[in-house]
């Protein structure tokens, strides 16, 4: 008889997918999509022995035939990795040394968050793009031809720039057009990638999320509108966020159409200024580690575990991959979790869990009074750390004995200094030893556990009366048997 709730076991196991036969026009196609050849010197100049090929979901269906043929156009040997344990805009490294790999490459879209253990390429997806319909909306957006803008794009979209800068440069003298850098020796992508560069004019550069581009002397960032190519997501939405105070116009390549984009950013800032007030009432915080990739992913650790004790919260630390509802509420004693991820990952949309989710930003300006929520708002972590850009020391205890009041619940709030947090953690009082807690303390998971009416599955030997077995209930949980009767 069939299972209505699930299919056989057998026919699974035995069930033949057909896999079509690739022509040889099909491979020319691969050719040109995924630089295979340029691949091949990558590797060949390198003498890579082991090579690591990292594709999204989307493209694994030609991850086969592209590793065939690597390997017979040079003497490597190469390895798939699918289904990345994070985001697959990041260069998954600790997958690719699982194998031993030599170098990486990597396909489809990037964050382009450096990356300092393996040699790397990129190989970014060439998505069509109407280049007369991109031009064309933009002389509709930017009537002036003395508009200050910055042009902006999705890396599969680069393959386009050079027609864009032969076009639109001429009639607009003030227009600023990015390129994608990298940092350090170990990245490569022939023409679209440039090496990092310092400013050695009056021209200042701006480096920022893999983009560098020059602004006129005298004028910041926020004298200019941005204009942005590709298709709303999580890159748009890093780049409104961190510039909010210039105004952004988008064309999407897949509709052909360009508008201005509306204030919306606005009030994602407000839901991010509401998940900080959550973490300064929060009692306890769970750092996810949602990246192993990312290059001073290590750094930021201990410092937010400083700022979150010294504001006299409790902190756990938690390596998890692809962040979901289930995952997260297994753990109800954390009132608020920070994610450590890639600028792109960290802005996730924490509506459908039970706790906020913020980011290490969120965090310090909630736990560090010498830093305080303004209009520069920061995604990238690197930023925060000693001898970045956007680094504010941890202030002294003395600096914040005052009182604060909650903007959520109304309760008054002080913060704990680390002389009043010894006086209770340190304390050497007997407590008395139970299946529950070893050690009985306030504020923290034991305390929490405690108090819980279901603690989880117990032995409680010699407390459970020996009865004699039961006939238990019958049928399936939507309808057992005995349902519906007296």
């Amino acid at each position: 008889m069939a299972d209505p709730f699930s299919s056989s076991s057998e026919d699974v196991i035995q069930r033949v997918i057909d896999v079509p036969q690739i022509t040889a026009s099909a491979l020319d196609k691969l050719e040109e999509l995924y630089q295979i050849s340029e691949t091949c010197d990558f590797i060949t100049e390198g003498h890579f022995g082991k090579v690591a090929l990292q594709f999204p979901d989307h493209l694994l269906v030609d991850s086969v035939a592209i590793a065939a043929k690597i390997e017979k156009s040079t003497k490597a040997k190469a390895y798939i990795l699918g289904d990345t344990s994070y985001g697959s805009c990041c260069v998954d490294e600790v997958a690719a040394e699982h194998v031993e790999a030599d170098c990486m490459v990597h396909y489809g879209n990037s964050c382009l968050s450096p990356s300092k253990r393996l040699p790397l390429m990129y190989v970014f997806e060439k998505r069509p793009i109407d280049v007369e319909k991109c031009v064309s909306a933009f002389r509709e957006l930017y009537t002036d031809s003395q508009s200050h803008v910055i042009l902006l794009y999705d890396v599969n979209y680069v393959h386009a720039l050079g027609d864009l800068r032969t076009v639109l440069l001429p009639d607009y003298p003030n227009l600023s057009i990015s390129d994608l850098v990298c940092e350090g020796e170990l990245c490569q992508s022939h023409d679209y990638i440039k090496r990092k560069e310092d400013s050695t004019s009056d021209t200042p550069l701006v480096y920022q999320f893999g983009r560098q581009f020059s602004l006129k002397s005298g004028l910041s960032i926020k004298d200019y509108s941005i204009f942005y190519i590709g298709q709303e997501g999580a890159t748009l939405t890093n780049f409104m966020m961190t510039w909010n105070r210039s105004t952004f116009c988008s064309f999407d390549p897949s509709t052909g159409t360009g508008r201005t984009e509306s204030v919306k950013i606005n009030r994602a800032l407000m839901k991010r200024y509401y998940a900080i007030e959550r973490a300064k009432d929060a009692a306890v915080v769970g750092i996810l580690v949602g990246t192993l990739g990312v290059a001073d992913y290590l750094s930021i650790i201990p410092q937010l575990k400083e700022a979150i004790h010294k504001a006299g919260k409790k902190c756990y630390m938690f390596a998890m991959g692809k962040l979901n509802v289930p995952k997260l509420a297994n753990f109800l004693e954390i009132d608020i979790f920070v994610l450590i991820a890639c600028p792109e990952n960290s802005l996730l949309d924490s509506s459908e869990f039970y706790k906020p989710v913020v980011t290490p930003y969120e965090m310090e300006v909630a736990c560090n009074p010498g830093r305080e929520w303004s209009e520069d708002y920061i995604t990238d972590f690197r930023h925060l750390l000693p001898g970045g850009q956007s680094h504010v020391p941890l202030a002294e205890l003395q600096e914040y004995r005052e009182a604060d009041v909650s903007l959520i619940s109304g309760d008054l709030r002080r913060q704990c200094l680390d002389s009043e947090q010894g006086q209770t953690s340190g304390s050497s009082s007997l407590v008395l030893r139970n299946q529950t807690m070893t050690v009985a303390t306030n504020n923290n998971a034991a305390s929490f556990l405690a108090g819980r009416s279901w603690q989880g599955l117990e032995q409680k030997l010699g407390e459970t009366p020996v009865v004699k077995a039961v006939e238990g209930r019958r049928g399936i949980a939507i309808a057992y048997e005995e349902e519906g009767t007296s």
